[in-house]
């Protein structure tokens, strides 16, 4: 099958907004594009309707290489959406290329995931759930949506927010939320089973905390932890640092709440 391409805006820009177009810049004098080039040929034939290949010879489009920073070759680029998204440099072995495929292209359920998230943002999270539930159906290997559902069932049913995340592979995009999720469900869980058995002065402001949380009254459950913190750091293993770090991640770091408490929680931790 024959890559090779003439077109850049049509055959790469425009259609990278169907599909992920990876794009090989090459030359003929090149050695190591060479022993790179079948094995890209190689990888998107067994990968056909997932991306596409296109072969861009760079002594024929000088222009468009420069346009791009091509300074040494083989360079391999993937364009998602008009845009470069993830490159490499130089001749990888056939299975590194497609791990590093396997990393750099998103899931067929991208878009499905991204309006999720704007719908959870937005505070529809009934709609974001029937979408999450959706993509489970199709694939329940998605560990994004798994997370994503986690978050939404986290304070209405807690017991199936930790099923959803049990033994699930932490990826950097996941792992924040994955470990706030796993913070605040135990909590939620030992004051259910009333298992918070230590004793401290602060013990009932904790608690107070706690129940404020269960009621996804962050705002008041943030000021509650901070003052324990203030207080008796010590308490349920720096439990009280360790819920308002879950907090923020569930929040999220631009949230009001989080904004709203972080400097308080930040001098709180040194004094």
């Amino acid at each position: 099958m024959n890559y090779d391409i003439s077109d850049f805006q049509k055959e790469v820009i425009e259609e990278s907004f169907k599909i992920p177009v990876l794009v090989d810049f090459w030359a003929e004098w090149c050695g190591p594009c060479k022993i790179l080039g079948p094995a890209l040929e190689r990888l998107a034939e067994k990968h056909k309707g997932e991306w596409k290949l296109a072969k861009l010879n760079t002594d024929n489009y000088q222009e468009i290489a420069s346009e791009f920073g091509i300074k040494s070759i083989p360079n391999v680029k993937l364009f998602i959406d008009g845009e470069v998204a993830n490159e490499f440099v130089g001749a990888l072995p056939e299975h590194m290329v497609e791990d590093w495929l396997k990393k750099a292209i998103p899931s067929k359920n991208h878009s499905t995931l991204n309006e999720a998230k704007e719908l959870i943002e937005k505070g529809n999270q009934s709609k974001a759930a029937k979408l999450l539930e959706k993509i489970l159906k199709e694939n329940t290997d998605e560990a994004e949506a798994k997370v994503l559902l986690a978050k939404i069932y986290l304070f209405k049913d807690t017991d199936k927010s930790i099923q959803l995340i049990l033994g699930i592979n932490k990826s950097p995009d996941t792992s924040e939320l994955v470990e706030s999720i796993e913070t605040i469900s135990s909590l939620l869980t030992r004051q259910r089973y009333k298992s918070l058995t230590f004793e401290s002065p602060e013990k009932e402001k904790y608690i107070d905390a706690i129940n404020d949380l269960m009621n996804e009254n962050f705002d008041s459950a943030l000021s509650k932890f901070i003052e324990v913190i203030r207080n008796d750091r010590k308490l349920d293993d720096d439990g009280a640092r360790k819920a308002c770090i879950a907090i923020f991640k569930y929040l999220g770091e631009e949230n009001g709440i989080t904004l709203k408490h972080r400097r308080d929680f930040g001098s709180a931790l040194y004094i």
